[in-house]
């Protein structure tokens, strides 16, 4: 079956329903806008379940940008959720995918960009988040991803009989590739949503880097 022709040429089914993901939600309102003092793009980096979606959105209220998140961007494109573009083509067609969709929206300025938590495995990929952006990485413990995402049936790479233990190898592998591309890095941990934007928006505001 072949992705491109039966399901990106155009398709009546209706685009994925962002806020149905379970990291969606935010759970609390921001209410009070700032800005800040340039309108290069913030790109959020990190595990899956580590709030790249939650707390972009946060962000993109309080700080009244644009908020992107390059999953659901693929899945609006392509008229199906992850897990079928994995089945049908393999996780090397969706990273294919993925790159095309980071290439043409690390272009835009004054947005928030939640990547995909494998978005950075890429070398050019990586190369385009550190020349483009500001780069954040939400860091959590393995058992923090797991009690988020143990529910989640929409993580095709958890689909194994042990998705604790596959993330622990997935960050084994993947933290160091984060830590590269990183401008800062927040510690997410429990901290309520409402709380963590409030106490990264100064950090953004003080974070001088030149393009």
């Amino acid at each position: 079956m072949n992705l491109s022709a039966h399901l990106c040429a155009g398709t009546d089914e209706e685009p994925p329903d962002p806020a149905a993901a379970p990291e969606a939600v935010a759970g609390e309102c921001i209410e009070a806008l700032e800005q800040l003092p340039h309108d290069l793009p913030i790109f959020l980096v990190g595990m899956m379940g580590a709030g790249k979606t939650t707390i972009g959105r946060g962000l993109a209220r309080a700080l009244g940008r644009e908020f992107i998140d390059l999953d659901h961007e693929l899945e609006a494109r392509c008229g199906v959720r992850v897990p079928v573009i994995f089945e049908i083509e393999g996780e090397a067609g969706f990273r294919r995918r993925e790159s095309t969709a980071l290439q043409e929206c690390t272009q835009r300025r004054g947005i928030i960009l939640a990547t995909g938590g494998g978005a950075v495995l890429a070398e050019d990929n990586r190369r385009l988040l550190r020349q483009r952006g500001i780069v954040m990485y939400l860091r959590a413990s393995v058992d923090e991803l797991y009690r988020r995402t143990c529910r989640d049936r929409n993580r095709p790479l958890l689909a194994t009989a042990d998705p604790r233990g596959t993330l622990r190898d997935l960050m084994t592998k993947r933290e160091p590739l984060y830590t590269e591309v990183a401008d800062l890095v927040i510690e997410t941990g429990s901290t309520p949503i409402s709380t963590l934007v409030k106490a990264i928006l100064p950090k953004l505001q003080a974070y001088e880097k030149k393009l």
